[in-house]
């Protein structure tokens, strides 16, 4: 076991050595948003195309799992949560779960879906130790929806103020169940199974290779993991697990076919998304430009060495033998005009009727913002990035006499460098948006100077009770409006300071 964990390790270490990226500032990735090749590397003989696609495996908010009455719940004691269909006994049948086929009608109309009336489940075939039955429901001939986009934005040189619209294509979203987890230990040589997680809801969303760098790749899931919340579809939560990236990276001269890909699986975080398609497009183009050659195969991105690293190869492409799923009939799905008079609602899904109650989108919500409150575009991205600020934000607008231009300075700026800094979500924040507003009508009001304001706020932050008007007080922050009490604190000045006052006269 020692002797295999060293071996892994120096297998790490080489590829992130002398294969790995250039240093900081010469990377050959340069993703600025407006897309195209890359700049040539050391051979300088033409520019490279890199090409990126993903799919998402989202894991659907839902109390129970796909086919099973098996409760959903993370970080539950292992194998607690497992029916005889989940551990695929002998004469057990599936049960479709309503709320998940809602959510994936769902989660297919705010991406710009076609929703098939009619879907197919179907039998993948594959033998590991987490996956009890020896293969996987899902939607491999006719998924749930098809042919849809995702618009998301990104900053121009990592400038704010600069940001330009993209599209990324949808080419279906499928329903499937999940597996189990396998649990290693190194350190006895053997490996767990919990099966708490098997048959738990997927939806997987496979997007078209319109993707060039790791910065798109990370826009585009940021914006669809907002998406996905906004909707209740899934809660999306990568750190645990709820929603899991692969990306499929490959490179190419411009004019000439895709290169071959290589597919980086697993990623659980937006940021490690990004670093690693950007490492393995590096990868690509120096393996090439040393004269080797691209295999077609799966690694991994190891987040501690920054690099991705071998795991097996897909030369030889695996049969998962498809066939239909004999234990389920066709997903059928009905509109208002489709709608038989004496079907019973209870018992069908209408996909209008999911339609008309779709919340508004991240997109829809950043231009009300924008049309609203006058404040800029990048503003609005901002405050609905960050989980409950929009909320933390109007609520401060209604209850202050400031104007939401510079409502909204006081809280991108300062606010929120606060929650930064000690790693607080605005939820969690010791200032309240009443507090807040409190301190800005003091603000507005000249009670107090800007400087005394942001004095008040770091004493607010304390979370020690009091209010701004009691911290004014208590630390003597109020401005003087009185002329003649401002001529006598002069006028004191200047007669206790005589000698200095002739000083100045006299030149």
């Amino acid at each position: 076991a020692v002797a295999r964990g060293c071996g892994a390790v120096w297998r790490r270490a080489r590829q992130c050595g002398a294969g790995g990226p250039a240093p900081r500032g010469q990377r050959a990735v340069a993703c600025n948003g407006r897309g195209g090749a890359v700049p040539a590397g050391k051979s300088g003989l033409a520019p490279w195309v890199p090409v990126v696609g993903l799919e998402i495996h989202a894991q659907i908010s839902s109390n129970s799992k796909l086919f099973s009455g098996s409760q959903v719940q993370f970080a539950a004691p292992p194998n607690s949560l497992v029916s005889f269909f989940d551990a695929s006994l002998p004469g057990t049948l599936p049960v479709l779960n309503r709320r998940c086929v809602e959510a994936a009608v769902m989660t297919g109309l705010a991406l710009n879906c076609s929703i098939n009336k009619k879907s197919l489940f179907d039998r993948k075939h594959y033998f590991y130790a987490d996956l009890p039955a020896g293969y996987q429901i899902t939607q491999q001939r006719v998924p749930i929806a098809v042919n849809g986009s995702l618009t998301y934005s990104l900053c121009i040189d990592n400038k704010m103020s600069q940001m330009v619209t993209k599209t990324v294509r949808i080419k279906q979203i499928q329903l499937e169940q999940d597996s189990g987890k396998s649990l290693h230990d190194d350190t006895r040589s053997q490996t767990l199974v919990d099966l708490n997680r098997a048959g738990v809801g997927l939806m997987e969303v496979v997007m078209e290779p319109d993707m060039c760098c790791g910065e798109e790749a990370a826009a585009a899931v940021r914006e669809l993991q907002l998406i996905l919340q906004t909707l209740g579809s899934s809660q999306a939560v990568m750190a645990e697990g709820q929603l899991r990236v692969d990306a499929n990276v490959s490179v190419h001269h411009p004019g000439e076919p895709y290169g071959v890909r290589t597919e980086v699986k697993n990623i659980n975080s937006i940021r490690f998304l990004a670093k690693a398609v950007d490492y393995e497009i590096q990868r690509q183009i120096e393996e090439l430009e040393n004269g080797g050659t691209i295999l077609n195969e799966t690694r991994a991105f190891d987040s501690k060495l920054g690099c991705t690293v071998p795991m097996r190869d897909k030369e030889g492409k695996q049969d998962y033998r498809f066939m239909p799923e004999p234990n389920l009939p066709p997903l059928i799905l009905y509109d208002a005009k489709s709608l038989p008079a004496n079907m019973n609602h209870q018992q069908v899904i209408n996909i209008d009727w999911i339609h008309e109650r779709l919340p508004d989108l991240p997109s829809v919500k950043r231009a009300r913002l924008v049309e609203q409150y006058g404040i800029l575009p990048e503003h609005s991205f901002t405050l609905v990035n960050e989980d409950g600020l929009t909320e933390f934000f109007e609520n401060v607008v209604n209850q202050t006499q400031m104007k939401p231009k510079k409502v909204i300075g006081w809280i991108l700026k300062d606010l929120l460098s606060y929650l930064k800094q000690h790693s607080l979500t605005v939820k969690e924040s010791p200032v309240s948006s009443f507090l807040l507003a409190d301190l800005l009508n003091l603000l507005e009001n000249k009670e107090i100077s800007s400087t005394a304001a942001k004095q008040v706020l770091a004493e607010l932050w304390k979370g020690e009770g009091k209010t701004p008007l009691e911290i004014v007080k208590e630390k003597k922050l109020e401005l003087i409006q009185d002329q003649k009490e401002l001529e006598q604190i002069c006028q004191a000045v200047i007669d206790g300071q005589e000698n200095e006052v002739i000083m100045v006269v006299l030149g």
